[in-house]
């Protein structure tokens, strides 16, 4: 599990079938007090995540395929929790 910054949202008008309907995060992971930490990742989100919340990422494999209902599923990031202040 990580913990990120949602940077903002992503949009496809071509994707894997398994992203069908899907909302899509940018979200930069952050480190050591608050600092961002590598590249953007892009998740996949049904928790109502939005620009500026601090969410926790998992990379899940197993929790992810049950989520999107797909074996095949290319997604590695998604969200598994929203942190409140």
């Amino acid at each position: 599990m990580q913990l990120a910054m949602v940077k903002g949202r992503a949009t496809s008008t071509i994707k894997h079938p398994s992203l069908t309907g899907a909302k899509l995060l940018i979200c930069q992971i952050l480190g050591v007090a608050d600092t961002p930490s590598g590249d953007p990742v892009l998740a996949v989100d049904q928790l109502g995540a939005g620009l500026g919340d601090r969410v926790i990422l998992t990379s899940d494999g197993q929790g992810l395929r049950k989520l999107l209902d797909d074996n095949n599923s290319p997604v590695r990031w998604w969200t598994l929790g929203i942190v409140d202040e």
